[in-house]
């Protein structure tokens, strides 16, 4: 792995500088671009910050060698959340970019697969590149400005992410393992030349380094320049917002609950609770005034057919939707109540429209819920004119269209959101409740519950078992499709099984070994298998250091 590490951040850093800054190459040679050059000064640094942010959504060719036109970042790892534990329901077969492989478990039980590869990769690649940025700029051969604070706070977030996404995928979950020996991943800091990892460090190391990465984070941003204010391309920079929304994150996956609730409250601070118009808008753009952090898609990246937007909008004009309507799973969707305007964006009534449905009850004469072939036509009309997909599109009862593109029916790829004030919310509710405090767990879900439902009473729910259940639901409902389930139902050591209580709509022969799932603390099918290049070609970690 490192090897191409090595070459990977050469790459990063030619890609920020020779992307965004034509003084630069007007004395530098786009072939001459060295490390020393790109880490000389705040501004380059900056520059190779850029690259790290175009490279969350790029497609990962253009970042690293070795890396896969099928991956295009965190367009696919955001949704695969909500994909591999069952929240987003397919409704047909559609196998591009392995997506109902993921559904079905098979890529990210297979150390060979692409899926875990690409992951492992990516998230090594940016911690290079972070450490970086953060050995020089500690080194003290550069002078520390307010501007390099902010850009050294950024690399330290950055570290502290990626080594958050790495644990939560390829170690034991710290709440049902034994962290202080659960092998973790290995924790990298040099960039010289010839460097190699260590071993895989245990759960409580990687946990360690990611505590002190984000409060070291914090404290530099707190000495830093403010994240610029503006449009949707500020909202990809990293501020100390983001810094302690991932604080709030880490401390909720290892029960830290205080900690969780403290740093949930004070990174939603400048960041309103959505709208019903906001809401209902499509989750898009990165200008929600919910969102603390995401990316704004630069549309000349041709992600297109690779894109978060392909894989779960209903609108985008590809096989994956128009073959495969997603849905909601229908034992979330019963439990909202009417009062709650975020039903509206499941439409439980969309007529099944495609004959190749997995549940067999595709076209008319096939759809129970259509006895009147005009009603069956017009609803689905009604629907097309009102949410823009086209023609060759199908619908399907449950189908979600809480995900729109701004230009409905084209392959526009959009925004990506990484992190709202709803979740900070709910993170205090669940932090509130752990510690058994039931009051002050409803205090903190009450503003999110009062604006999404019109007849919202939280006093209903006054014991732990009635409370948890709720926070539950209201991650399902807020947070659906954007990707946290997987690491949800690791938390609550929750299985899958889309047969129980009614059924989720999923078919058991579309989902195979993905329809039921023994919880995590007995099944180690959850976590993902490290690459076998990795192995092969990492001295520290052997056949035996497989998951």
């Amino acid at each position: 792995m490192f090897n191409r590490i090595k070459q990977a951040l050469l790459l990063v850093l030619t890609i920020a500088i020779t992307s965004c800054e034509k003084d630069f190459l007007e004395t530098t040679p786009t072939d001459a671009i060295s490390a020393t050059d790109a880490l000389s000064s705040a501004e380059n640094m900056q520059l190779i910050l850029n690259g790290l942010h175009r490279g969350l959504f790029s497609q990962s060719q253009t970042i690293f060698p070795g890396g896969n036109t099928a991956r295009a970042g965190n367009h696919y790892w955001i949704p695969l959340g909500d994909n591999l534990a069952g929240g987003v329901i397919h409704s047909a077969r559609a196998n591009n970019l392995s997506w109902q492989d993921e559904t079905q478990w098979i890529s990210h039980t297979d150390q060979t697969a692409l899926t875990p590869e690409i992951l492992w990769y990516h998230r090594y690649n940016t911690i290079a590149s972070a450490n970086a940025i953060i050995n020089k700029a500690t080194d003290g051969s550069l002078v520390m400005d307010e501007n390099l604070n902010a850009i050294v706070g950024q690399a330290y977030t950055y570290r502290a992410y990626s080594y958050l996404s790495l644990v939560q995928h390829f170690a034991k979950g710290y709440l049902i393992g034994s962290p202080s020996t659960d092998p973790g991943v290995p924790l990298l800091f040099g960039t010289e030349e010839g460097f190699n990892s260590a071993p895989r460090s245990t759960v409580e190391e990687v946990y360690a380094q990611m505590e002190s990465d984000i409060n070291t984070a914090i404290e530099y941003f707190e000495n830093g320049t403010p994240r610029p204010s503006g449009g949707p391309e500020t909202k990809s920079q990293l501020n100390i917002d983001v810094a302690n929304g991932l604080k709030a994150r880490i401390a909720l996956s290892k029960g830290d609950w205080q900690t969780a609730a403290d740093a949930a409250v004070a990174a939603r601070q400048d960041y309103p609770i959505m709208s019903e118009a906001d809401w209902k808008s499509g989750f898009n753009t990165t200008s929600l005034p919910e969102v603390i952090w995401g990316s704004n898609v630069i549309d000349t990246e041709t992600t297109f057919f690779r894109s978060y937007f392909y894989l779960i909008c209903n609108t985008f004009n590809g096989s994956q939707n128009r073959n495969n309507p997603k849905l909601v799973d229908r034992r979330l969707y019963n439990q909202i109540p009417d009062t709650d305007y975020r039903k509206d964006v499941f439409l439980a009534d969309a007529p099944n429209t495609n004959t190749s449905a997995a549940n067999g009850e595709g076209g008319f004469g096939n759809d129970p819920n259509y006895t009147d072939e005009a009603l069956f036509d017009a609803k689905e009309a009604e629907y097309r004119s009102q949410y823009g997909w086209t023609t060759r599109h199908n619908s399907h009862p449950y189908m979600q269209v809480k995900f729109l593109q701004k230009n409905p029916g084209t392959i526009d790829p959009d925004d990506i959101i990484y992190m709202r004030s709803s979740e900070m919310y709910l993170i205090e509710a669940e932090a509130k409740l752990m510690m058994g405090d039931i009051a002050g767990a409803q205090t903190a879900l009450e503003p999110l519950g009062t604006a999404r439902d019109s007849a919202y009473d939280v006093s209903v729910y006054n014991t732990a078992e009635s409370l948890m259940d709720h926070i539950k639901f209201q991650r399902g409902v807020e947070l659906y499709g954007e990707g946290f389930l997987y690491t949800d139902k690791i938390r609550w050591d929750d299985g899958i099984d889309h047969a129980a209580d009614g059924g989720s709509g999923a078919s058991e022969v579309l989902y195979q070994a993905g329809f039921r799932q023994d919880p995590p603390s007995v099944n180690d099918a959850w976590i993902f298998k490290i690459p076998q290049r990795e192995i092969d070609a990492n001295p520290n970690i052997g056949p035996g250091d497989q998951n």
